[in-house]
């Protein structure tokens, strides 16, 4: 397993969890600071994707970017901006991690 390309993976997940969060706090690019930070998330966790894919099968990577991405913007959008999650969306979010754990124990794609 090559564990660089998990550490890039992992720094893509949550600079792109940091940039759509502050996405949301510009308030369509109106606000500067949040702007920005998400505009650097971004490219930070693009350039970060670049790498894990040198080494990774794009499927495999993009199904944990989006899985993890898609259950910690939730949590992100619950802490920070109060928003709420219902029964249907939490349970969903775990068939997600369900998901994203199976990949990760069981796939000979990523080579264990």
């Amino acid at each position: 397993m090559n564990k660089e390309a998990f550490i890039f993976l992992s720094i893509a997940i949550v600079m792109e969890v940091i940039a759509t969060t502050a996405l949301k706090s510009s308030d369509s690019f109106t606000r500067l600071l949040p702007a920005i930070i998400s505009i650097a998330g971004y490219c930070i966790a693009f350039w970060c994707l670049t790498i894990t894919m040198r080494t990774l099968p794009t499927g495999v990577i993009y199904a944990i970017w989006s899985g993890a991405g898609i259950v910690l913007i939730g949590l992100a959008g619950w802490l920070v901006h109060g928003q709420k999650l219902d029964m249907p969306a939490i349970m969903g979010m775990g068939l997600i991690i369900a998901g994203v754990v199976i990949i990760n124990l069981f796939s000979k794609s990523i080579g264990h």
